[in-house]
Order: structure tokens, then C-alpha cells, then sequence
């Protein structure tokens, strides 16, 4: 149970962090050194902007040109999470990325937090940019997003993929150690609790425990081609995402080898060039025995006689 609670006070902290002010920094260091600093993504004022949708204002931020691409942020995380993704497809890309909801620089809401908003919050700004439709990529939270985004706004997706998702929120898609774990981040001390930081942690974790509830046959009507990712040791039941891949009417399955939850931060150089190969090839379903047996006897005639 100790190293599920240090993995809580990790998350704890993360959520911390992205719930800063704009422009809020923990160092002085000279102007040259500032300007020569890598791109602050999730904070950078020269290329962020804000819109109302819903009655919340929500942050967002823009780079590079091409082909548009939405990048969708997890559960407690924001715009720079993303950090390692905008650098890479930038150059290939118009790349957009929103903090969610109750997350980083945007703000609260007043209501309860449900995948079903911040999904619809997604859609409204591909209508604010002008942009749609857009290939969409979201890892965990993200990747519910991006799935729901196929169910409930076709029109404005392109291709999807999908990162570690999960369609609910119970014993299919999680082992209980991974059901704990959520449950940890929930106990924050009482001087912490009563926070804005705190009360953002226990809405946003505590979306986990009753979300999502999307049934397997809802994901019939995604009618974009998907790929569903997901690591060999990753917080969600492999079982649970062969069944979201199964679900999917067009879709592709990937699973990266000796790998956790974390693969988009953690290598992201492998984690990038799956997204870009699976973005630059068009989609076509296999025919699976005829495929099968054309590349067999393809194989068998170029054996030595």
C-alpha cells in the first residue's frame, strides 16, 4: 500500500501543478536565459487564446500548419502533458490542444464533470477554430474523449486514436490494485480538502470511480477509422481494450511492448511514430482469411526449389 500512496502523492501532484495561474513561474533567471528556454507548451501567451463554451472559458493553444490534429490531455493533466506530442507533430500539423475543463488554465464549472462535456467542449472548439474535421489523439481521459467524440459529433473527426481508454469505470477495465490506487487520491488531508486545488483533485479523480458508462455497442456508430493503443503493463485490463478494438467498426490494434500507462511521457519517440504512420497510411480493413492465404503462397513460391 506505501508505494500505492507515494504513486498518489505523485498524481496529487501533478494535478497541483496544472491548476497554476498563467505565466507563473518558479524561477527569476536573467531575460537572455528565459528566452533561450525551451517552449513553455501549456503556458506559452504567444500562440494561447481562450473561448466561453457552455458558461466555462476554456484555455487552448495552437502551432505549426498542415492538416489539423487535436491532442486531448488525461485525467488531472493539461496542455504541457502533451508536451513531447506538440513538439513532434507541429511540424507536420496544425496542432491544437485545449486544457480540459476543471483542468490547468481553464476554469471550473459549476457542475458535475462527465466525459459527455468535455467531449462536447472538444467539439465546440474545432467549431471556434474553423477547423473540422481534424484527426483527433487522446491518451487516457483523452482517449475516452476522442472515442466519444466519433459517437456524439462524427462530422468533426477524421481519424481517431485512442490511448489507454477505458468505457467504464469498474472491475472490466481496472484490476483492483489500479481501483485502489484511484481510490487513494481521493484522501486528502482535511487542511487540503477545502482548498481550489483540492476541491479540483476530488472532482476530477472522483469522475473515475462513476465514469464513464459507455456501452460496447455504442462504439458501432464511430464510423472513423481508429486506432486503439495500449501498453503491455498499462492501468487498463488489455482485455478491457480488445474489447473497445473488437467494439470499433474500422479499427486497428496496437500494443507496445514492456511499456506502463505512461509511453506517450516515457518514449515518446515510439509512442509518435506509431500515431504518424497509423495518420499518413490510408485505412483499409483486412480480409483476413483471403489476405492470409495470399501472403502464405506468396511465401511458399519464394522458397528455394
Amino acid at each position: 500500500m506505501k508505494q500505492l500512496f507515494s504513486a498518489a502523492s505523485l498524481a496529487a501532484a501533478l494535478v497541483l501543478c496544472t491548476a497554476c495561474s498563467p505565466g507563473e513561474t518558479s524561477t527569476s533567471e536573467p531575460a537572455a536565459s528565459v528566452a533561450a528556454a525551451p517552449i513553455p507548451y501549456g503556458a506559452n501567451k504567444d500562440t494561447s487564446a481562450t473561448f466561453v463554451h457552455d458558461d466555462v472559458t476554456l484555455y487552448y493553444e495552437t502551432y505549426g500548419q498542415g492538416e489539423p490534429l487535436l491532442l486531448v490531455h488525461g485525467n488531472g493533466g493539461s496542455i504541457g502533458t502533451l508536451a513531447a506530442q506538440i513538439e513532434h507533430f507541429k511540424t507536420t500539423h496544425k496542432v491544437i490542444a485545449m486544457d480540459s475543463r476543471d483542468h490547468g488554465r481553464s476554469a471550473d464549472s459549476q457542475e458535475p464533470i462527465t466525459y459527455e462535456k468535455m467531449t462536447d467542449d472538444l467539439a465546440a472548439l474545432i467549431d471556434h477554430l474553423k477547423v473540422g474535421p481534424v484527426d483527433v489523439v487522446g491518451w487516457s481521459d483523452g482517449g475516452i474523449e476522442a472515442l466519444l467524440l466519433g459517437v456524439r459529433h462524427p462530422e468533426v473527426v477524421k481519424k481517431i486514436v485512442s490511448m489507454a481508454a477505458n468505457l467504464s469505470p469498474g472491475p472490466e477495465a481496472f484490476d483492483p490494485e489500479v481501483d485502489a490506487l484511484i481510490k487513494t487520491m481521493m484522501e486528502l488531508p482535511d487542511e487540503a480538502r477545502n482548498t481550489p486545488e483540492g476541491k479540483r483533485q476530488l472532482k476530477v479523480v472522483g469522475m473515475m470511480l462513476k465514469e464513464p458508462n459507455i456501452p460496447p455497442a455504442m462504439l458501432g456508430k464511430v464510423t472513423a477509422p481508429t486506432l486503439v493503443l495500449a501498453s503491455d503493463h498499462d492501468l487498463i485490463r488489455l482485455e478491457h481494450i480488445v474489447t473497445i478494438y473488437k467494439s470499433l467498426p474500422n479499427a486497428q490494434l496496437a500494443i507496445f511492448p514492456n511499456s506502463t500507462h505512461l509511453i506517450p511521457y516515457d518514449d515518446p519517440d515510439r509512442f509518435n511514430s506509431s500515431v504518424d504512420r497509423f495518420l499518413a497510411t490510408p485505412f483499409r480493413k483486412i480480409d483476413l482469411i483471403p489476405e492470409t492465404m495470399a501472403s502464405f503462397e506468396k511465401m511458399m513460391a519464394g522458397l528455394p526449389h
